[in-house]
């Protein structure tokens, strides 16, 4: 493991001003997204819809990294050129994700753990001659009537910084992303009490592996309260709240914080990330680079565009770069919502 290429990579993945593009969707959720846009889905029109996000003109202006799923990082374009090469020529990083998405947690009703741990050295080392530089792995926690449990926190926590340790001994940044879920009835309160306890026990476990914590990118939820809580957050309460959340629980020397969108919708989750950056301008002093690494608030809009057909690239790719603009604005803390249009 080299650490200096570790933290070249993970400062290059926060620059200032840019996101990450989370193009990760396992072919499960892939599919819903396609049909939810009249698109029958198909394994060609999986891979035209990503060549259509890795080929879009000026990405880079906006992109530091792309997250890909691993068939993703296996297609290629039209001509033949893998897509990880594409990014790579644009300067961008090429990420993947390893995790094998979750199963129930047994004897632990309305928990689930992540999969994945089995065989993932090596495919670690796979990915890497393929071109990734970095990685991601995610847990999911929900909200409910006495969940998360701790023991469904440890599990999970665990085995994020196991991940993270096999990351960083292939030469592979980990981003490690431990989503609490925003569907749900809670309100902020008890958002901000789970996000803190969840991260507060990861970062323990990170530590207790000895994982290099100058080395690692946290992709965390925005800390708000529940999609059917009558009491919605507003941005400035959302920034609040998330501000204090990192500051209870996230230490000094990881370099930078990436935001999940989290079924939020786009606006509403650029709105979040303009009043968390203000915030984050007034406080002066925090020690992290915050950036945005949405996957839906980016897609969707350009997915209702396209609709599956190619006369309707350029204009898909159009949007997609609108967003990615508005949302780097965001990210300066200089967004207004009259900005939007209708998309």
């Amino acid at each position: 493991m080299n650490k200096e290429n570790l933290y070249s990579i993970a400062s290059a993945l926060v620059a200032p001003h840019k996101g990450i593009l989370a193009a990760d969707q396992s072919v499960k959720t892939m599919d819903k997204q396609l049909q939810a846009i009249g698109v029958t889905p198909d394994a060609e029109v999986r891979r035209q819809y990503r060549q259509l996000l890795m080929t879009t003109e000026g990405l880079e202006d906006y992109v530091t990294g792309v997250i890909l799923y691993d068939s993703t990082i296996r297609n290629k374009t039209d001509d033949g050129v893998p897509f990880a090469d594409i990014l790579v020529s644009k300067g961008i990083v090429p990420i993947i994700k390893v995790d094998r998405s979750t199963t129930p947690h047994i004897n632990f009703p309305g928990e689930v753990i992540t999969q994945g741990l089995d065989n993932l050295a090596d495919h670690l080392a796979e990915y890497y001659d393929m071109g990734a530089r970095a990685t991601k792995w995610r847990a999911v926690f929900n909200i409910g009537e006495n969940i998360p449990s701790k023991q469904n926190i440890k599990v999970d926590t665990v085995a994020l910084a196991l991940y993270a340790a096999m990351a960083q001994n292939a030469g592979l940044v980990p981003i490690v992303e431990p989503e609490v879920i925003y569907s749900g009835s809670h309100d902020l309160k008890r958002a901000e009490q789970v996000t803190t306890q969840v991260l507060q026990a990861l970062f323990s476990e990170l530590v207790e592996q000895k994982v290099d914590l100058k080395g690692v990118i946290l992709k965390s939820s925005m800390v708000l309260a529940g999609s059917t809580n009558e009491n919605q957050s507003t941005p400035e309460e959302v920034a609040e709240a998330t501000i204090r959340t990192f500051k209870n629980s996230v230490p000094e020397e990881v370099p930078g914080i990436v935001f999940l969108s989290g079924g939020q919708t786009p606006k509403q989750a650029t709105s979040n990330l303009n009043a968390i950056a203000k915030l984050e301008k007034s406080e002066g002093n925090l020690p992290w680079q915050f950036a945005f690494s949405f996957s839906r608030a980016l897609e969707e809009p350009a997915q209702r565009v396209w609709q599956g057909k190619l006369e309707n690239i350029p204009a898909a790719q159009a949007i997609l770069l609108e967003r990615l603009r508005l949302n780097c604005l965001a990210d300066q803390g200089v967004y207004e919502p009259n900005m939007e249009t209708d998309q």
